[in-house]
């Protein structure tokens, strides 16, 4: 189908002098998708190509026998400032069928699979984490692919930017998911997508002696020097009442009671946080193992781990939290607290 293409605020927006991140993203044929994140604001530069294929400088008559296994993919590169990776993930997903294998819109062949690569490997559990979020939403497995990016070759000049340059050529993208997720509602209308967005600005990390004065000895040693409390011997592990899970630190909303399970491990269990910006990952190489560590945005507070043996309905991960890191504020509580924005999520 054709479509109208809508203004783009990135060209009313400067990027000289921005330190830029890159993402690359398959989503059936490239045209579509790099009119539509050209458009997101933040999103400096876009490029489309072929990815993660067996052979090198393929032509595009190559890529469509399907037989160097190359994906057409969008090459995204973002002012971090600006958009968040979450946030351009969440975009991603709204405009493709991520239980299609192989195939988007009317396009067939493996050159058409949808797929995440990353350069980055301590994005990859942000990007899990909001394919985790939308498994929620869906009843088929999600067969998107997330590797880390092997090649990326550039594509002829005419497809560059070619419905720019042919606003009239074919698309399979739903450009009205642009000010639908602007909105807060999905493609189809649906104003519950699964994901929200929590503003970090609200909470804010106090002093050092205050921290000593108001956090308990183990809520200190947890969140501050990055401690792990003993399992089965915590506030929350086998906690179950609905309510909300805050930083500790800040009262920064992470987690709440519909994502908690049961996973046997002693310390507190979750399918995802509420806002996937809300937590930041990094590398652990301490205790002789490598293990992502989980920190709070907004308090720089440790949490705990991410583990990819979480419930596969549920996306798979399971966020362990030392509960000395978490308050918790129960679902009565919760409006008079300031949090009645999310009692939705947990009702």
């Amino acid at each position: 189908m054709s479509r109208a293409l809508p203004s783009n605020p990135n060209l009313k927006i400067s990027y000289a002098g921005k330190t830029l991140k890159d993402i690359w993203l398959a989503g059936g044929c490239f045209w579509g998708v790099q009119a539509y994140f050209a458009r997101i604001p933040g999103v400096a530069n876009t490029a489309v190509g072929y990815a993660n294929g067996k052979t090198s400088n393929p032509t595009y008559e190559d890529v469509c026998s399907g037989r160097p296994g190359h994906a057409e993919t969008l090459h995204v590169q973002y002012d971090p400032e600006r958009v968040s990776l979450s946030t351009l993930l969440q975009n991603f997903f709204r405009i493709i069928d991520p239980t299609a294998l192989n195939r988007q819109g009317n396009d067939y062949g493996v050159q058409y699979r949808s797929g995440i690569y990353y350069r980055d490997a301590d994005e990859l559990p942000l990007i899990r984490s909001v394919i985790a979020t939308v498994q929620q939403q869906i009843k088929r497995p999600i067969v998107t692919e997330v590797k880390p990016l092997a090649n990326f070759y550039a594509a002829e000049d005419y497809h560059q930017d070619y419905l720019e340059k042919n606003p009239g050529g074919y698309c399979h993208i739903n450009f009205a998911a642009l000010s639908e997720a602007a909105e807060g509602t999905d493609a189809t209308g649906n104003a519950d997508t699964g994901f929200m967005r929590i503003d970090p600005h609200k909470y804010s990390k106090p002093d050092p002696e205050t921290l000593k004065q108001d956090l308990d000895p183990q809520q200190y040693s947890v969140t501050q020097l990055n401690h792990t409390e003993p399992p089965f011997e915590n506030g929350y592990w086998d906690h179950h009442e609905p309510g909300l899970y805050v930083d500790v630190v800040t009262g920064e909303p992470l987690f709440t009671s519909k994502d908690k399970f049961d996973s046997g491990c002693g310390w507190p269990s979750f399918t995802k946080p509420i806002d996937p910006d809300s937590i930041v990952y990094h590398t652990d190489q301490s205790h002789g193992m490598s293990r992502t560590e989980t920190r709070s945005r907004a308090g720089d507070s440790h949490l705990g781990h991410v583990f990819e043996d979480g419930p596969r309905d549920k996306g798979g991960l399971r966020y362990c939290i030392n509960s000395a890191a978490l308050r918790f504020i129960p679902l009565d509580d919760m409006e008079k607290e300031g949090y009645a924005a999310l009692i939705p999520l947990v009702k």
